[in-house]
């Protein structure tokens, strides 16, 4: 061992001098490379499908201020001092690469904001502002005396100023308080009561009789709602208007009746496949508001604020190629400058192509300087609308995005049985190849797209090895759980991801859009219809003649009644016998909405989504966390004690474990042998059915709409702010049933105003 000390020494002497030569130029490259990766990938986390993608994007995120904050560190530690007439050379070059840290440290215009808690830090960020600025400051005045690049360093404090004021500005904008207050409308302290009340008295003492009444204030007249579909374009300004009125949804802020109407006629006329492609783009303006600088870039001052920073850049490049004596410096830090400045003009020049291809340059009414370029937009709009495609195998449509995607277009899913069974995940649905559309659109104006298609194809391979970071996470289960890292590997292993089917949409919108109907018979209809779990379908029509109260107490908590739902639909799913629409799937027409095949896989779909949201997302459920993980834990145990009890095999198929839970005598309520010390719920789902079997093929629709209804509900119960986090995290099926219902003036949003008088009886 003796024999091994001076070779670790020479090692270590090695790995001290290999630091001292690139601790400050490594920490500038790397810096500069996170900038990079941030600006050309953070964009695709609200689009991405790969968790793994998110968690790399995380730490970039993370790691990129803190390699910014330690190279500053490193540049104050190394500048020499003024007395210190060696290398005066190297402290030029110091004070000059200190402020293109602080323009690292105001982040790529893609990314301001990696969650919601981010947005509230903004007092830390302007603190760290200024301690870094004092940091340049400071290497800048070491080298004052006698510093050659004074103009081009100062023109790159100003840009880094600039820049990191911007992040500044856009984590307050975004911030809850001051969100929150951006929106409050003028004070309104109602009529004068101590007048009205004098006038009360007067009319008493004069023996008048008097009376006060109350009116509702009526709905104001909504204006002419376009017919017929909507152009790209006008997709664009409809989900800026609505986005601009009910942005206030995210703090709980209540709206007017003017605001319900106006929506709820225009929804009304809207195609489903219209209506979705309004709320994608509308929430594309959330995740700018809260995410990225997209807000703050598109303001007048935020233009002047861009321009001084390019133009500071790009003066501050011009001076040091053509009025700089470059000989008196070391050759590989005139190239680390160089990299450094021409990587900054390239991050600004994407930065300029995000800006103009954001979907807020186009969001108003196209400004007359923006004509000539409306056409190179409709063509950009062309490649990220979403439509319905089949893909070979499917028997639905599926939703499809030539290029750019404003949302995964997925929906996730999580099985009872397969998670119980410890099995691989398995898909009902392919996801259609990004070509498909693309071959689907030939020509847009006359400008082929094949070129373009194939380019941004083969850039978009650059990703492709990113997914593999999810596959190499094998911890064992045991240290998993004692780690933390046991849910986010549940979430790897355990949950699929289906492409949003159109009959699935299409079923939403239209129950959603019913219930809007109904809701305009009474306040106490509406008060039902938005409090429903279920009832509401189950108790109408020609379901209402079964007793359905053992399944859907009131006392049933939401987490109860997706379990039990969850573990129902797949005994349902998996003990019918194929049907003979879903026998011909190959046949290149869709199978007729009254035919079960399609409830029947919108059924499944929304089964297992509402499980992964209750397990995955807990979040985002109206429930007791804790108690919803414990009634999942015993239906799991219950579940494992009868399949071992049955012997079966890890081999077999979910159709075997289906059949063993429904062969199971249950002709007594569980709860009147077991009491209600657990919490399982296995049994109570194969009496539920048992139940739905006797409708036959009908059940199928009647399960899609108990689905429909407990989605709609856990979407209105659901925090904003858990919404809008998952905008930036690829996006969620129900944060869209959210602002669905909300636009068909469900809910507690709206408040009704009523106008009190004070008039003489007769």
């Amino acid at each position: 061992m003796l024999k091994l000390v001076p070779g670790l020494t020479v090692a270590l002497i090695f790995i001290k001098k290999v630091w001292e030569r690139w601790n400050i130029v490594g920490a500038l490259l790397f810096s500069l490379m996170l900038q990079s990766f941030l600006t050309l990938v953070a964009p695709f986390r609200r689009s991405t499908r790969d968790r793994g993608l998110i968690l790399i994007i995380w730490c970039a995120y993370l790691i990129a201020d803190a390699t910014a904050n330690f190279a500053i560190g490193l540049i104050s530690n190394n500048v020499r001092s003024p007395c210190d007439s060696s290398g005066k050379e190297e402290n030029d070059l110091l004070a000059f690469w200190a402020p293109f840290l602080l323009l690292h440290l105001g982040c790529p215009d893609p990314i301001t904001a990696f969650s919601l808690e981010d947005n509230e830090l903004w007092q830390r960020h302007m603190l760290s502002l200024i301690l870094q600025a004092v940091a340049s400051t400071y290497v800048f005045f070491q080298s004052l005396s006698h510093n050659k690049l004074q103009l081009p360093t100062f023109l790159m404090f100003i840009a880094g100023v600039i820049k990191y004021s911007e992040r500044i500005w856009a984590l307050y904008r975004a911030s809850t308080d001051s969100f929150r207050n951006s929106l409050l409308q003028k004070e309104d302290p109602g009529p004068d009561y101590a007048l009205l009340m004098d006038k009360f008295a007067c009319m008493r003492d004069g023996h008048l009789p008097t009376k006060t009444i109350t009116l509702e204030q009526p709905e104001k007249e909504a204006e002419d709602v376009k017919q017929d579909n909507l152009s790209d374009l006008e997709v664009l300004h409809y989900a800026y208007h609505f986005f601009e009125t009910f942005k206030g949804l995210v703090v709980d802020l209540m709206f007017s009746i003017h605001a319900r109407k106006e929506s709820r006629e225009f929804f009304k006329m809207r195609t489903p496949e219209d209506a979705l492609r309004v709320i994608e783009v509308e929430l594309n303006f959330l995740y700018g508001v809260f995410y990225t600088k997209m807000m703050i870039m598109h303001s007048r001052v935020g233009y002047v604020f861009r321009i001084i920073a390019c133009g500071s850049i790009l003066v501050a490049l011009a001076l040091f190629h053509f009025h700089t004596n470059q000989s008196k410096y070391d050759p590989f830090n005139v190239k680390i400058t160089y990299s450094l400045l021409l990587g900054a003009l390239a991050m600004e020049f994407v930065a300029f192509l995000m800006l103009f291809f954001s979907d807020w340059t186009f969001a108003s009414p196209v400004h007359p300087a923006l004509k000539p370029s409306e056409l190179i937009y409709r063509c950009f709009l062309a490649l990220t609308k979403s439509s319905w495609y089949r893909s070979p195998g499917n028997e639905v449509l599926v939703l499809a995005t030539p290029l750019f995607r404003r949302w995964s277009g997925s929906v996730s899913g999580h099985n009872f049985l397969r998670y119980c069974r410890k099995s691989s995940p398995t898909t009902m649905l392919k996801f259609t190849s990004w070509w498909d559309p693309i071959s689907d659109l030939k020509v847009v104006r006359g400008l082929r797209l094949n070129l373009v298609a194939n380019l941004v194809g083969k850039l978009k391979l650059i990703l492709l090895p990113l997914s593999f970071v999810s596959k190499l996470c094998h911890i064992p289960e045991p240290i998993a759980k004692k780690m933390g890292f046991q849910e986010f590997l549940d979430e790897m292993a355990y949950v699929s991801h289906e492409p949003l089917a159109k009959d699935l949409w299409d079923i939403i919108f239209k129950e959603i859009k019913e219930k809007s109907k109904e809701a305009l018979l009474s306040k106490h209809v509406a008060k039902r219809i938005s409090s429903s779990r279920g009832e509401w379908v189950l108790m109408s029509g020609e379901y209402s003649h079964i007793d359905w109260s053992e399944f859907m107490s009131h006392e049933a908590e939401l987490d109860e009644r997706i379990i039990l739902w969850h573990i129902a639909t797949d005994l349902c799913y998996h003990n019918d016998s194929p049907s003979q629409s879903a026998s011909s799937s190959e046949s290149s027409s869709l199978p007729s909405p009254s035919s079960p095949a399609p409830h029947k896989i919108t059924s499944k779909l929304l089964s297992d989504y509402m499980l992964y949201l209750l397990v995955m997302r807990p979040s985002m459920m109206s429930t007791v966390v804790g108690l919803a993980k414990i009634r999942f834990q015993d239906t799991l145990a219950e579940a494992h004690r009868l399949f071992e009890r049955n012997d079966l095999g890890a081999g077999e198929n979910d159709k075997r474990a289906c059949e063993i839970i429904y062969g199971v005598n249950t002709d007594i309520k569980p709860v009147h042998l077991k009491g209600d010390r657990s919490k399982s719920v296995l049994f109570d789902a194969c009496r539920l059915a048992r139940e739905l079997d006797k409708f036959e093929n009908g059940k199928w629709l009647l399960i899609s709409k108990v689905w429909v209804d407990l989605l709609s509900y856990a979407a209105t119960q659901c925090r904003p702010s858990a919404h809008v986090e998952q905008i930036g995290k690829g996006g969620e099926l129900i944060t869209f049933v959210w602002l669905l219902v909300a636009h068909f003036g469900l809910g507690h949003c709206f408040q009704t105003t009523t106008i009190a008088k004070l008039i003489a009886g007769k």
